[in-house]
């Protein structure tokens, strides 16, 4: 018995996380030492996403054959990611415009506010150049962000070999049997590296109690609490109702995958349970391409809480630097945040990345200001839950929208006292057996674990 307990990852992440807290409180520097380990295996889980997300995006596109089928499901993916994307945004500038959390803040010597106080008040040109700079970001910068984001490159290559595998036919098949292999053999690697995940979590808690515990200044705490709540609030509304169009019950989700959740929460990393959602997703009732696409692209272009943390950290930091913004800037800071967060991956520690990007394109805020949140960097778990819950609600509201989602299966797993045997699957068969879709993914999913 304490044998098998002993194995439970679940319990071997909360043993871990408890003994860095207490490491952390006891010996500070001890903990602080112990950085290395963290950092270390989100590197090696960092060099594992590319190839897998060239796989699972390739073989997923190319598994579209009917090429209708593949527009359809791109247009409604595009559509839904950047609507998310400016209501996450939005929700993250509201979050900071209410509750201000970094008004009255005395910044140290070496951050330049009055920089930031000339640039607005002195020049006269704040507004003029904050539109001139959302509005001449679109050929050069994208580029650039195209240049500097080896995961954005990975996607959209991915995108283009499957539409072209796609075309070959019966000759794509030996190459689709290749990349089944491969992603098997990448899904084995990843696996492996998750039995160090206690490790990684005992590390990033250790250190972050031992660095920042209870020195933290009240302005950075304030700014987690309005962190968190933001994503809280976009999570009750935002994805509530966006779960709700896929017919299902956003805390029985929570529920279903809450396994992933608390290993994200103990990482930090919301790539590492991309293995673990698939599965679960596909036995949710979603086709296996469409869970694949979805999930996997929105791994890039679908992050919910990283978008809310970039606009409400950009606008953190103006207000620590005594900088109002009118409604033009404003605008200008979204027209920016727009563009740069195409750039953002979920691997950790992307989102400051992303953050940096961004001032640096703003001429309101000095790139400088940035590290004022270096420090609180380890804290902001919620980005990665966001960015994760985010994408399996997306998965289920396109996978619906597309008529790809069997709802018999779907209400069978999340509600099994109350399933209701005879209803069918949501896709019409005139357009092409979405039914089917779901039995094969689910009888992949149950021959890939009897091979396991």
């Amino acid at each position: 018995m304490i044998l098998k307990l002993a194995r439970n990852p679940t319990l071997q992440i909360v043993v871990a996380v408890s003994a860095g807290i207490l490491l952390g409180l006891w010996r500070p520097d001890l903990a602080m030492a112990m950085k290395p380990l963290g950092s270390g295996f989100l590197q090696l889980v960092g060099w594992a996403i590319p190839p897998l997300m060239f796989v699972l995006v390739t073989s997923g596109v190319a598994r579209l054959r009917c090429r209708r089928q593949a527009r359809g499901l791109g247009v409604r993916t595009l559509v839904y990611f950047e609507a998310l994307k400016v209501l996450a945004l939005l929700c993250g500038l509201l979050g900071a415009l209410l509750l201000r959390p970094g008004d009255g803040f005395a910044p140290p010597p070496e951050f330049p506010t009055h920089t930031l106080a000339a640039q607005v008040h002195s020049t006269g040109q704040g507004t003029e150049r904050m539109v001139e700079a959302g509005a001449g970001v679109s050929p050069l910068h994208l580029w650039q962000l195209l240049s500097r984001s080896p995961v954005l490159q990975v996607a959209l290559l991915a995108l283009v070999c499957g539409y072209l595998l796609s075309r070959l036919g019966p000759l794509g098949e030996p190459v689709l049997a290749a990349l089944d292999r491969l992603l098997a053999l990448l899904f084995a690697l990843l696996r492996v590296l998750l039995r160090f995940a206690p490790l990684a979590a005992f590390s990033a808690m250790a250190f972050t109690i031992g660095r920042y515990g209870p020195g933290s200044t009240v302005h950075l705490v304030k700014f987690i609490a309005v962190i968190y709540l933001t994503c809280l609030a976009f999570v009750g509304i935002v994805l509530a109702a966006a779960s709700r169009f896929a017919g299902v019950g956003l805390l029985r989700l929570i529920a279903y995958i809450k396994e992933e959740l608390l290993l994200v929460a103990s990482t930090g990393s919301s790539v590492i349970a991309l293995p673990g959602l698939l599965r679960k997703l596909e036995r949710l009732g979603c086709a296996r391409q469409s869970a694949r696409v979805v999930l996997t692209t929105g791994y890039t272009f679908n992050l919910a809480g990283s978008n809310i943390y970039l606009s409400c950290a950009a606008l953190f930091l103006a207000q620590t630097g005594n900088v109002e913004l009118d409604g033009l800037q404003l605008l200008g800071l979204l027209l920016v945040c727009l563009f740069t967060s195409m750039g953002s991956t979920s691997i950790a520690g992307s989102s400051f990345l992303t953050l940096a990007a961004t001032l640096s394109v703003l001429p309101m805020i000095p790139v400088e200001s940035a590290g004022l949140l270096l420090g609180v960097e380890p804290l902001m778990k919620c980005r990665s839950l966001t960015n994760v819950l985010g994408n399996c609600v997306g998965c289920l509201a396109i996978a619906r929208w597309h008529g790809s989602l069997d709802q018999t299966i779907l209400q069978r797993a999340l509600n099994p006292a109350r399933a209701v045997p005879g209803r069918g699957p949501l896709r019409n068969t005139s357009r092409g057996a979405g039914g089917e879709h779901a039995e094969e993914s689910l009888k992949g999913s149950a021959a890939g674990e009897e091979r396991r």
